[in-house]
């Protein structure tokens, strides 16, 4: 199977550095659009099954231009949303970041009981996205179009040749996209990696990519 994991567009909660992680939550930036509009020519030599996003406006706003240019219906699954803030929702406050990745610092570390303050713990968080991952892992190409914080924890628990060093020291930006091949029963490898937004120099805008773009650094 070939996994392609896409991290949504630009929102207005990453330009200003918030920890915005409720359902529905916000649309995509003036930015946001230009990037999801760049991802079918980006993937124009992928093929694609099916598209899965998750129950966050931003997902379907992204997946959109893609799902239209290969005349397929995305698929919503809470499974894939972003790692719950829980008391820390909305802040961007030093404090309250810090707070929020110490949790994911914890996971590296290999306490994956540890939880994210009125929120999940990591094995709540990896079970239900994997879960995702194996209900369509019948398909030979699928895209997934999640969240920063939960497409590098994932990846770094899930794959042979990525581990949380590595997504502590690579970013994901915008739109950036994570292709992996693999079975749940053999495991997964990263094929590339990229912190660079699909769209290149003209809808890139690192400097705004919220929180989640960096996790576990």
């Amino acid at each position: 199977m070939r996994l392609l994991l896409v991290r949504h567009g630009q929102t207005p909660s990453n330009v200003i550095g918030a920890l915005d992680t409720a359902t529905p939550g916000p649309g995509l930036t003036e930015l946001g659009l230009e990037q999801a509009a760049a991802l079918p020519e980006a993937l124009a030599h992928e093929a694609i099954d099916a598209i899965v996003v998750s129950t966050l406006v931003r997902t379907h706003l992204t997946a959109a231009p893609l799902a239209a240019t290969r005349q397929l219906e995305p698929i919503v699954r809470a499974g894939i949303r972003e790692i719950e803030a829980g008391d820390l929702e909305m802040r961007n406050d030093r404090d309250g970041v810090m707070a929020y990745l110490k949790a994911f610092r914890s996971w590296a570390d290999g306490d994956f009981d540890a939880r994210i303050p009125g929120a999940e713990n990591g094995v709540e968080a990896f079970e239900r996205f994997d879960a995702v991952v194996r209900e369509f892992s019948y398909l030979d190409n699928l895209v997934i179009v999640s969240h920063g914080a939960m497409i590098r924890y994932w990846v770094a628990r899930a794959s042979s040749n990525v581990d949380a060093e590595f997504v502590g020291e690579n970013p994901l930006s915008n739109t950036a996209v994570v292709a992996l091949t693999g079975t749940p029963e053999e495991g997964w490898f990263v094929e590339s990696w990229t912190g660079t937004p699909v769209g290149g120099a003209a809808v890139t805008d690192m400097a705004a990519d919220g929180p989640a773009a960096d996790v576990v650094a």
